[in-house]
């Protein structure tokens, strides 16, 4: 019996000196929902970054080029062509119903890459803002962050449209080979 409350004790106190380093997601598809409904949760398990609510409105005249800020700090990495048509977004959903979610897993430091300029935060809201459906914003995200190089550690995205939900794993390539894995 003292061994079982020394166990307990112990497993008591490790999870309390732990910290948890990542997001929380979950995807439930239209074969385990009761109205075949697509659902997304998300929470931003952070410290430092409180519940914001996003939202984009699309210009009528958009500027040729647009800035590209860092999510978690707003720190300008670059800038990137603007596309002739984007989509509103309100928080992580855009007017279509695409969802983009995330969960940081970190990886090896060596795998990241300063000179990018994407980081998950921007690949979520510039996907959103360009992309109708989950597989179409996967393409978008593999093409941003090998045309502009990603500046994040291992990210697993969590995207989702009305008809399918997909978890895209990602980390980089390093300082010396611009891209994502």
């Amino acid at each position: 019996m003292k061994r079982f409350f020394f166990t307990l004790l112990l497993a008591i106190a490790v999870g309390a000196t732990t910290s948890a380093l990542a997001c929380t997601n979950f995807i439930i598809t239209k074969g385990a929902s009761t109205d075949g409904s697509i659902l997304v949760s998300y929470a931003a398990d952070s410290h430092q970054l409180y519940g914001c609510l996003y939202k984009y409105n699309p210009l009528k005249k958009m500027p040729k080029m647009m800035p590209v800020t860092e999510w978690d700090t707003g720190k300008y990495m670059g800038d990137i062509p603007t596309v002739a048509n984007t989509y509103a977004t309100v928080g992580n959903m855009n007017e279509h119903s695409l969802i983009i979610t995330e969960t940081t897993f970190g990886g090896r430091e060596e795998l990241y890459d300063p000179k990018g300029i994407m980081d998950y935060g921007s690949l979520i809201y510039i996907t959103l803002q360009r992309a109708k459906t989950a597989r179409e914003a996967i393409e978008i995200i593999v093409d941003l962050a090998n045309t502009y190089g990603y500046a994040s550690s291992g990210e697993s995205f969590s995207i989702a449209d009305t008809n399918e939900a997909w978890i895209m794993e990602l980390i980089g390539k390093g300082e010396d080979d611009k891209g994502i894995v």
